[in-house]
C-alpha cells in the first residue's frame, strides 16, 4: 500500500484535490464552461421533466456524463500538451480520442433525453 494518509483525512485530500481540478478545468476549457452552463438549464429541466426516478435518473445521469467526459478529455490534452508543443502522430490521436469521447457523450445523452421525451411530449 502507498504510504501517506488514510481515513477522513485522505477523504478531506482528495476532495481538495477534486475541488482543484474542477476549478482549473473551469478557468482553462471553455467546452467545460459551456456544459456547465448548460447544465444550469438542464438540471433542472430533468427533474421537472421526468415522471419517475428512473426517467429523473437517466435525463440527469445521461447528461452529467458529459462534464464528467470532458474532464478526462482536457485532462488527456493538458498531459499531452505538458509533453511538448510539438506535433506528434499519436499526441494527435490521443487529442483526437478524447475529443470523440466528449462527442459520444452528447449522442448519448441526446438520445436518451430524445427517447424519453419524445414520445411524452410530440405523440
Amino acid at each position: 500500500m502507498k504510504p501517506g494518509n488514510t481515513g477522513f483525512t485522505r477523504i478531506i485530500k482528495a476532495s481538495g484535490y477534486s475541488i482543484k481540478g474542477i476549478k482549473a478545468t473551469f478557468k482553462h476549457e471553455a467546452a467545460f464552461r459551456q456544459e456547465i452552463a448548460a447544465s444550469l438549464i438542464l438540471v433542472p429541466l430533468a427533474l421537472y421533466l421526468g415522471d419517475s426516478g428512473v426517467e429523473r435518473a437517466l435525463l440527469l445521469g445521461s447528461w452529467l456524463l458529459v462534464p464528467l467526459v470532458e474532464l478526462i478529455n482536457s485532462s488527456i490534452e493538458a498531459v499531452v500538451d505538458r509533453i511538448g508543443p510539438e506535433h506528434h502522430k499519436l499526441s494527435g490521436r490521443a487529442k483526437d480520442i478524447g475529443s470523440a469521447s466528449v462527442a459520444l457523450a452528447i449522442m448519448i445523452a441526446a438520445i436518451m433525453w430524445a427517447l424519453i421525451l419524445v414520445p411524452k411530449y410530440l405523440t
